[in-house]
């Protein structure tokens, strides 16, 4: 009944739980429950309502509410059972050899709060602590059968990219045009759900405004806003028609069988003003300086300290990632499962880069009254820089 092909396999997942117990076992940590979509995705292989404990040491327990059935044949976690409420959690470990941890491991940073305090009930002699910060580490480098995944994903935005430039002609609003360019997503895979964890922060599939309404700033963490379709979404393309002259912003985003591509590039109905042609050349010339900055040990604030000075150096500092107090203070973000993951190249960051991250670069600059012009890529984190994944044309693409 369920396809298992694309299953995540039993070696990767029994890798990730590994490195996942080092992590709790260096905190002193005697065990994690696991709920969040994401994470169960990244651990068990199935997003089926379920809570999957990894203990520091042996085998995980996989229980499953909704659909047992389905999370069957999706995930190859070997210790799997079925399960009706949270407040059976205690028996069920228990009667399946487990110990009720001294210290148990949440993703609180994602946890509703009334779950938080079912679980203070249920494991009232425990210590609940955050193991947020550990899964988003272990998360952090992709192995080699996320990076395969990775690269197909960049490979579809590559190619929506190509598509984008055929579809966008003058007088179409950009709402309209998202929904071409989406319909040509669709037709390849595109799973329809951008995922991020930062509570509040939602998106779906991505940016296209044209001219002034790609400089609206608006809740997201984005150096782009737009004023979308109503004060319910505040954000993305609007009703607004598509006038020659205008930078046209293409910031999409590819879900591919759970992992994601990020890429921005800029077209244009005619030449646009000199002004932000030689704008749009300052961010790629930025974006190559990080490409060959980035490699393992280096200091993500680093690059953004970087990023930031020669963006003064070419006269744009005042423009980089936003405008006066709308200004974001990063210039890239890792990517995989969720749109923000770590690393994030931004203000203070202190984590290094390692070999196998996969990050997206996004310098851009926003004019208000004007528009945004700017590029980002999906990377991966070589010995030697950045490998780029998404290779579209760059340059500002004219219709």
């Amino acid at each position: 009944m369920f396809n298992s092909e694309n299953s995540t396999p039993a070696a990767e997942l029994e890798e990730r739980i590994k490195k996942f117990q080092i992590h709790l076992n260096r905190n002193n940590i005697d065990g994690a429950l696991i709920i969040q979509n994401t994470d169960l995705f990244y651990f068990a292989g199935t997003i089926q309502q379920a809570h999957l404990y990894i203990p520091a040491d042996g085998e995980p327990l996989l229980m499953v509410r909704k659909s047992y059935e389905r999370a069957m044949g999706e995930s190859k976690i070997k210790r799997m059972i079925p399960f009706s409420s949270p407040k059976q959690i205690t028996g069920l470990l228990r009667e399946n050899g487990y110990r009720i941890p001294g210290v148990l491991g949440l993703e609180t940073d994602v946890m509703p709060a009334n779950l938080y305090f079912t679980y203070r009930e249920c494991f009232d002699n425990s210590k609940l602590t955050d193991v947020s910060h550990l899964i988003r580490l272990v998360r952090s480098v992709k192995s080699g059968y996320e990076l395969e995944i990775i690269k197909k994903a960049a490979f579809f935005s590559d190619m929506v990219a190509d598509k984008a430039k055929e579809l966008l002609e003058e007088g179409i609003t950009e709402i309209e045009f998202a929904g071409k360019v989406e319909a040509e997503a669709r037709k390849l895979g595109h799973q329809g759900i951008v995922r991020m964890r930062l509570w509040g922060s939602e998106m779906f599939y991505g940016h296209i405004m044209a001219g002034p309404s790609a400089a609206v700033p608006s809740f997201l963490a984005s150096p782009t806003g737009g004023s979308g379709v109503g004060q319910a979404v505040a954000q993305g393309p609007g009703f607004t028609a598509i006038r020659k002259h205008q930078p046209v912003l293409f910031d999409y985003v590819f879900a591919w069988m759970g992992y994601l591509s990020d890429n921005t590039r800029i077209f244009s109905i005619g030449n646009l003003p000199d002004e932000l042609m030689k704008a749009h050349q300052a961010m790629l010339d930025i974006h190559a300086m990080i490409k060959k900055e980035a490699k393992p040990g280096v200091k993500a604030g680093e690059l953004y300290d970087m990023a930031t000075e020669m963006a003064e150096r070419q006269g744009y500092g005042e423009n980089f990632m936003g405008v006066g107090d709308q200004r974001i203070r990063f210039v890239g973000h890792g990517i995989g499962l969720e749109l923000d993951e770590y690393p994030f190249i931004a203000k203070g960051q202190k984590m290094a880069l390692e070999e196998g991250m996969t990050i997206a670069v996004e310098p851009k600059l926003v004019f208000p009254g004007k528009g945004v012009v700017g590029i980002e890529n999906t990377h991966i984190v070589g010995k030697d820089g950045l490998i780029q994944l998404t290779v579209a044309d760059e340059q500002i693409m004219i219709v």
